[in-house]
């Protein structure tokens, strides 16, 4: 399928999900992530969930995070030029949703792209080749392209994957891995 019909089709799946389904299915994903090894890093980004789109609730991995003091790494997003400014979170970092529902940092200490070493990366879809499908907006295809080689990318999931996203382009950028609330994959 293309990623226009995946969109579609994913949006309508998560439209479906009950605030405790959302709850349960994220629970579950931090639950996963402990399984990764991916925690000897210092610098971790996360999306702050939109729950007006029915997002994963991220709550639980910044926990996770906190619990394993680790440098939290929040965005501000240019909806002009499509790109991402990146803070540290911290106890005084004030946060106001943006007209697009995003929780925003509206102050705080800049973190260069190159620091971060591991990103949580919000996705409608994914498939078993590692290519991902988000809003169609591109922030996370720049900002994945600034960042190091090395820097992890892990795909958050309420479903499992596709086989085949049939449209990828050259310049989309594939996660090193998926979890789902019962799967984590690999690439």
């Amino acid at each position: 399928m293309t990623k226009a019909q995946l969109r579609k089709a994913y949006r309508l799946l998560r439209k479906k999900l009950s605030e405790e389904d959302i709850e349960t299915k994220s629970l579950d994903i931090a639950n996963q992530l402990l399984k990764l090894p991916i925690w000897d890093k210092s610098f971790y980004h996360i999306f702050l969930s939109i729950t007006e789109q029915k997002e994963i609730n991220t709550d639980y991995i910044l926990s996770i995070l906190s619990g394993k003091d680790k440098h939290i790494v929040i965005s501000k997003s240019d909806f002009e030029t499509f790109e991402m400014t990146h803070y540290l979170l911290s106890d005084n970092t004030k946060l106001k949703k943006n007209k697009w529902n995003i929780p925003e940092p509206v102050s705080g200490i800049k973190i260069d792209t190159e620091q971060i070493e591991v990103v949580f990366i919000p996705l409608l879809v994914f498939d078993k080749k590692g290519n991902r499908i988000g809003y169609g907006k591109g922030f996370y295809d720049k900002f994945l392209a600034q960042c190091q080689p090395n820097t992890l990318k892990v795909g958050l999931s309420f479903f499992s994957a596709e086989n085949e996203i049939s449209d990828i382009y050259k310049n989309d950028i594939t996660i090193d891995y998926c979890v789902t609330p019962s799967s984590i994959y690999q690439f």
